[in-house]
C-alpha cells in the first residue's frame, strides 16, 4: 500500500497587482525526502514556498500535511504546523546577539519569568552550534558576521524548532566548501529523521548530490517532476529555461598587451590585508578566489573607499590616486556591485527606475530641487530593456522583484554610470542558471567594449570561465596568479588553502 506524502500542494493559483505569479502549481513532499524545487528568478518558487508559510495567501488550491487539509494565514501558525523556512535573503535583526536572534518570542525566562536568563539563552545556542558542528558564539552580534556566517544563524534558527519539513531558499550562496558539506550532513541526519526537506539551488551540482526528486517550474508553472538519480542536469536546465543557456564556453583571451588602468602596490589593511598588488588591464575580466574570509570582498572595499588601508599605494591610468570614500571612488570611475544587494546596493522601497538613476541623480536635474522623473523614466526602460530585467513596469518597486532581477537592477544603475572599472562581487549569488548565462553574456561585451572588471566570485566554475586572469588568496595575501590557459579548479584550490 502506497504511504500518503508528508505535503501536498494542489491547484495552487496566486495573483498580485498586474501579475500571475502563479497558476494551479503542483507538489508532493515524501516523508524523509531532499525534494528539489528549481526554476528561473520569477518562475514562483518563492512565491509558492511563501503561501505554504504563511506569508502570503493562495488564492486557489489545497494544501494538506499529513492527510489533514490545511490553510496557512500566518507565519508563526506555519511553525506551529512544523514548517520552517530558511529564506535566500538573511531575515536577521542584525543588532541583536546571535542567539537572541535564534531564540526571539522563546526565550528562556528568569526570576518571576519576567527577564530573559542570558546564561541559559547562550547555554541552549551553544547545544544548538555543538549539535550542528557550528563554530559560532552566541553572544556575537549579527551585525558584526560575515553574510556566510549569517546564512549558519538562519539554518541554525530553523532547525530549532524540530520541524517536520524544511524549506531551504538557496541555503549555500554564502558558504564555504566546508560549510556546505557541514549543511549537507545535517540534511542527511533529518531526512534519516523522516523529515521532508524542500530545496531551491541553481546550482546543479548540488541537486545532483542532494535531492532524490527535482520539480521543474516556469513562469509561474508547473512544468515537470524528475527522478534526480536518472535525470541529467542539462535536462533540467532545458526545461527551466525552454532556451540555450550562454554559460559553457571559455572566455576570449584579449589578444596583445593591453593598457594597464589600475595598479595596485603593497595595499595592507589593519584588520586583514597584507601586501596586496596587482593590476588591471583594459578590457580585462580579472578573478578573485579563495575561501569565505580569504580578503576579496577587503580588496573590493578598500578600492571603493569604503574601508582604510595603513599602507599602500593605488594608480589610476598612470596616476597615484587617493579613495578615501565610495564618493571619491565613484568619481574616480570605480562602481562596486556589494555581495549584500539589499545593503548596499539598493533602496528596497524605491521603484525600479529611482534604483537604476540612483547613481547619476545629478543629470537629472531641472534644477536644485526638482529631477525630470520622464528622463529617468525612459533611461531605466531602455536598461530593463537591454538586462531583461523581468518586472511589471519600471515603476514597480524594487522589493517585489525576484532576487536576480534586483540584482540586474544594480548592474543597471553603474552601467548607467558608465564608469571604466567595475567590482562584482558575488555577482550572480542568488540567481538562476538562465539570467547567469544573460549576466555572463553582458559581463564579455563590457569588457570587450573597453570596460575592466574585477569579479570577486565564491564559484570555482563561474571563475572558470570568466576570467582571463584569476589571482587566489588566502588569509589576506595573494598566494596565486593564473592564465586562464593554466588555471584548474584544483590548482585554485591549492593555492586558496595556502596557510602564512
Amino acid at each position: 500500500m502506497k504511504m500518503e506524502p508528508l505535503l501536498k500542494m494542489e491547484n495552487i493559483s496566486k495573483s498580485f497587482p498586474g501579475v500571475k505569479a502563479l497558476s494551479n502549481v503542483q507538489l508532493d513532499l515524501q516523508y524523509g525526502e531532499v525534494l528539489a524545487l528549481v526554476g528561473e528568478n520569477g518562475a514562483g518558487k518563492s512565491t509558492l514556498m511563501k503561501i505554504l508559510t504563511g506569508i502570503y495567501q493562495k488564492d486557489e488550491g489545497t494544501i494538506t500535511l499529513q492527510e489533514n487539509e490545511i490553510n496557512v494565514t500566518s507565519p508563526k501558525q506555519a511553525q506551529e504546523l512544523g514548517i520552517s523556512i530558511i529564506h535566500q535573503e538573511l531575515n536577521l535583526m542584525k543588532d541583536l546577539s546571535i542567539a537572541e536572534n535564534i531564540f526571539i518570542g522563546r526565550e528562556p525566562k528568569g526570576a518571576l519569568n519576567l527577564l530573559v536568563n542570558d546564561k541559559q539563552l547562550n547555554n541552549q545556542a551553544k547545544e544548538l552550534f555543538e549539535k550542528l558542528n557550528l563554530d559560532l558564539d552566541p553572544k556575537t552580534k549579527v551585525q558584526d558576521l560575515t553574510v556566510a556566517k549569517q546564512q549558519m544563524v538562519e539554518i541554525a534558527k530553523a532547525l530549532s524548532f524540530n520541524s517536520k519539513i524544511f524549506i531551504m531558499d538557496e541555503p549555500t550562496t554564502a558558504l564555504t566548501e566546508t560549510e556546505i558539506e557541514t549543511l549537507f550532513e545535517i540534511i542527511n541526519n533529518l531526512r534519516a529523521k523522516g523529515v521532508g526537506i524542500i530545496y531551491i539551488s541553481h546550482r546543479m551540482d548540488e541537486l545532483k548530490r542532494i535531492s532524490d526528486r527535482i520539480i521543474v517550474m516556469r513562469d509561474g508553472t508547473y512544468v515537470d517532476t524528475l527522478t534526480t538519480a536518472e535525470t541529467e542536469m542539462s535536462k533540467v536546465i532545458q526545461l527551466m529555461v525552454g532556451r540555450h543557456v550562454y554559460i559553457e564556453s571559455k572566455p576570449n583571451i584579449a589578444e596583445g598587451e593591453k593598457e594597464t588602468v589600475l595598479q595596485v602596490n603593497n595595499v595592507s589593511t589593519k584588520s586583514l590585508l597584507k601586501d596586496v598588488s596587482f593590476e588591471l588591464k583594459k578590457g580585462e575580466i580579472l578573478g578573485f578566489a579563495g575561501l569565505m574570509g580569504a580578503g576579496r570582498t577587503e580588496v573590493a572595499r578598500v578600492l571603493f573607499g569604503a574601508d582604510p588601508t595603513t599602507k599602500g599605494t593605488i594608480t589610476l591610468h598612470g596616476k597615484e590616486v587617493k579613495i578615501k570614500s565610495p564618493a571619491d571612488a565613484v568619481k574616480q570611475g570605480i562602481g562596486y556591485l556589494s555581495e549584500d544587494r539589499k545593503q548596499f546596493g539598493l533602496l528596497v522601497n524605491m521603484d525600479v527606475k529611482s534604483n537604476i538613476a540612483l547613481a547619476t541623480i545629478k543629470e537629472y536635474q531641472s534644477n536644485a530641487l526638482f529631477v525630470s522623473d520622464s528622463k529617468i523614466k525612459k533611461t531605466a526602460i531602455e536598461y530593463v530593456d537591454q538586462l531583461k530585467i523581468k518586472t511589471p513596469s519600471v515603476d514597480q518597486e524594487i522589493r517585489f522583484l525576484s532576487g536576480g532581477n534586483q540584482q540586474k537592477v544594480v548592474i543597471a544603475k553603474w552601467l548607467r554610470r558608465d564608469c571604466d572599472i567595475l567590482i562584482f562581487d558575488e555577482p550572480t549569488r542568488g540567481i538562476d542558471v538562465g539570467a547567469k548565462g544573460e549576466i555572463y553574456k553582458l559581463l564579455d561585451e563590457l569588457a570587450a567594449s573597453g570596460k575592466s572588471i574585477i569579479m570577486i566570485s565564491s564559484e570555482l566554475p563561474e571563475i572558470l570561465r570568466m576570467s582571463h586572469r584569476i589571482v587566489v588568496m588566502s588569509e589576506g595575501k595573494i598566494t596565486g596568479m593564473l592564465s586562464s590557459e593554466e588555471a584548474t579548479q584544483e590548482k585554485i584550490m591549492e593555492f586558496a588553502t595556502q596557510l602564512h
